[in-house]
């Protein structure tokens, strides 16, 4: 039985509950779940990539590793820009869904919080993480899945 599309995870910093969903649908919707982490990440999954500790090692690795109709999973606004102009879809662990309409605000609110840091602001760090978010996660997760499936038979025709 043949995969239908790859899941690709940022896991240097994708929680625990994230990974659990994905290896929990995996099996009913055929796809390919590859995780990549630096060498600091001790990742528990068969088809793991493990790179060095350069700053975009991991990014890199996911970025050659996604096709088109693939599903990424990332907190990196920057790598999930790069993963949509590649023609692949992207969600957050708090399962927030990366769409052109949303990307490029993200992109310059990160701008501007570290533009902001650099002149001797602080900014907050994320919240702790919430069962909301691992609910959020999966129905968002859920969602993209059914988009990559849509893009599949798109292109079966």
């Amino acid at each position: 039985m043949s995969t239908l599309f790859k899941v690709v995870v940022d896991a240097d910093a994708c929680p625990r509950a994230c990974l659990q969903v994905l290896h929990k649908h995996k099996k009913t919707w055929k796809y390919r779940l590859l995780t990549v982490a630096s060498v600091d990440h001790v990742i528990d999954n068969a088809d793991h990539i493990v790179v060095g500790k350069g700053s975009d090692a991991a990014d890199l690795a996911v970025i050659n590793n996604t096709a088109k109709g693939d599903i990424v999973v990332t907190q990196d606004w920057g790598l999930a820009a790069l993963i949509l102009g590649k023609g692949a879809l992207a969600v957050s662990p708090s399962g927030r869904i990366y769409s052109e309409r949303n990307i490029d605000f993200l992109l310059e609110e990160r701008s501007l919080k570290a533009k902001y840091r650099r002149a001797g602001g602080r900014t907050k760090g994320p919240s702790g993480r919430t069962n909301d978010d691992d609910r959020r996660f999966e129905e968002s997760f859920l969602t993209l899945v059914h988009r990559a499936i849509q893009q599949v038979n798109t292109n079966d025709n």
